[in-house]
Parts: structure tokens; C-alpha cells; sequence
């Protein structure tokens, strides 16, 4: 299917479905976009999952509220997107930038949300570091971001080495070994070329990246505790993009939480890892596991 813009009661939010079965909410991180969530649920089978992408506020096709720009009105508007699409309750897969409304929608509409799979997710005050001269020429700059199309095309063995570099604390020979695993496997390469085209910070994505920035770093409390579904968080040790503190620090203040750590894995671990496959399967298994209507599922 293609992308296709739902006008809720809170507001428009671009969306695109695939496949039937367990809905689950694919929410991407900071930067990204409807791509970046497509990419994102490539893992889900379609006859056993319904995966529900979408642009996040302020990238892409979701424009920014109008009046409010704030990380519940994004809860708020995920909320009033389940009702547009008919979807009573629904599993989420959240990465990154994609956590504290996550964690939101969970907190505000817990009736809504079975289960949540946080992906290296920010729990958390964030404060975005400083970019490098190259960073914002990369990805700031329509200059670079087309650079770095043509670098997926053309050299991919570049491109991706800079980007597991780029997002985590792996070098040397073991950075190499990684990424000479990931350029191997198929899957594994497609989703970090795709992943490449989706991170700028100009564009179509400035306003939703800019947002983030500014909500991340006014974070004082997701009240985590009073998320009520089960959560399982995935993170890689090596991630510099996300630290793992976040995911230690949220699996401490769930109610019910499971914490699956990538050892040596960078912030694209969950897709790009020599355990990436398992880290999935246990998310599938988890997102079926409690669904609506599941014996013993949250939100029966």
C-alpha cells in the first residue's frame, strides 16, 4: 500500500498499512519518517501482523499541531489515529525518538496499548550533542543528503562502516568484522542503506527533528511507572546514539519489563547485529504473545 494521509480528530497524520492480523503501531525515531517506520517493520510477517507506519509530528507528511506541539498531544494523536483506523487496541513498536510518545500513549490511553516494544528508546531527558562538521553537512544539508544516496547505490560498504561508526563505540577490527557481516546479509544491508536516506535533519524532517529537540531536552518525567502493558526493551551496549542507560533505567521503573541487551551492538543493533534475527523473533513473539484478545494478554 502507499502512504496516505488520515485526518483525525487531533489532527492529519500519514500513515500507510501492511498486511492483517496483530495491529502494531511501527513508530520511528528522531530523525525519520514513514519510510524509516516501513523499513522498521519489514520484520513482521504480513499474514500475522497488521504493522500501521506513519510519520511521526513534523517530519513528512504529519505537519506539526498547531497549538500544541508537546509529547502528549503526539500520544493524543496516535490515540485518535487507532480510532480513525477502527483499531481498539494494538501492540507498539517504538525506536529511538519513537519512546517518550510511546511511553505516552501507554500512560494516557492504557487501554489502548497491549504491549510495547521499546527499541534502544529514549525514557528519558535527552539533550541532542553538538554536531560534527561532517554530521551537519550529512545530514543537515540537501547537498549531503543526496551524497549519501548515491553512496547507498555506489558504495555501501562505505556507507554502511560510517554508519555503525556513527552509532555506536565499536571500532577497529571489531567495527570492520560488523560491518563486513552486515553487507553480507541481505536483509541486514537493505535496512541500513534504507535506514541512511532517513535520518536528515533538513527538508521535510527540520520541523519534526527540530520539535524533538526541544521536547527531548524539556523531559522531567515519562511517569513510566504508570505504564501498565508489558514492555520489552531492546539495547545495544555499544549504543552512543541512545545510551543504554535508558533502557536500564526503564526496566527499573515498569511494572512489568524484560530488558534484552546486544552485546557490542551500536544504536542500529536490533537490525544490524550478528543476533539481530533473535532480537526479532523475540519481538514477534512478544507482539503476538499479548495481543487483544490473548489468553493472559494485557488489555483483555
Amino acid at each position: 500500500m502507499t502512504a496516505r494521509i488520515e485526518r483525525t480528530a487531533a489532527g492529519d497524520i500519514e500513515v500507510e498499512e501492511r498486511g492483517s492480523g496483530t495491529p502494531v503501531l511501527v513508530m520511528h525515531g528522531s530523525p525519520g519518517g514513514i519510510d524509516a517506520a516501513r523499513v522498521m517493520g519489514e520484520f513482521l510477517p504480513e499474514d500475522r501482523f497488521r504493522s500501521i507506519a506513519l510519520s511521526r509530528p513534523g517530519y513528512l507528511g504529519t505537519p506539526l499541531g498547531a497549538d500544541d506541539s508537546s509529547i502528549d498531544h503526539e500520544a493524543d494523536l496516535l490515540a485518535a489515529l487507532l480510532d480513525r483506523l477502527g483499531v481498539e487496541q494494538t501492540g507498539v513498536l517504538a525506536w529511538s525518538g519513537g519512546g517518550p510518545a510511546a511511553y505516552r500513549l501507554a500512560v494516557r490511553h492504557p487501554e489502548r496499548v497491549t504491549s510495547l516494544v521499546a527499541v534502544a528508546a529514549v525514557s528519558a531527558r535527552w539533550v541532542a550533542p553538538a554536531p560534527s562538521a561532517s554530521e551537519r553537512f550529512l545530514f543537515g544539508t540537501r547537498a549531503g543528503q543526496r551524497l549519501t544516496a548515491l553512496l547507498a547505490r555506489r558504495s555501501p560498504a562505505r556507507l554502511i562502516e560510517g554508519a555503525l561508526a556513527g552509532e555506536g563505540s565499536v571500532r577497529g577490527e571489531e567495527l570492520k568484522a560488523l560491518a563486513a557481516e552486515v553487507l553480507a546479509d541481505p536483509v541486514q544491508r537493505a535496512a541500513v542503506l534504507a535506514f541512511a536516506t532517513t535520518v536528515g535533519t533538513t527538508g521535510r524532517r527540520r520541523a519534526g527533528w527540530q520539535n524533538d529537540v526541544v521536547n527531548f531536552a524539556a523531559i522531567d518525567s515519562l511517569e513510566l511507572g504508570r505504564v501498565r502493558c508489558p514492555v520489552l526493551l531492546i539495547h545495544g551496549d555499544a549504543d552512543t546514539d541512545a545510551a543504554i542507560d535508558f533502557s536500564h533505567s526503564a526496566r527499573a521503573a515498569l511494572t512489568e519489563s524484560r530488558l534484552i541487551v546486544m552485546h557490542h551492538g551500536t544504536h542500529l543493533a536490533f537490525y544490524a547485529h550478528p543476533n539481530a534475527a533473535d532480537a526479532q523473533d523475540e519481538a514477534r513473539t512478544f507482539l503476538a504473545a499479548n495481543a487483544a484478545g490473548t489468553p493472559g494478554s494485557a488489555g483483555r
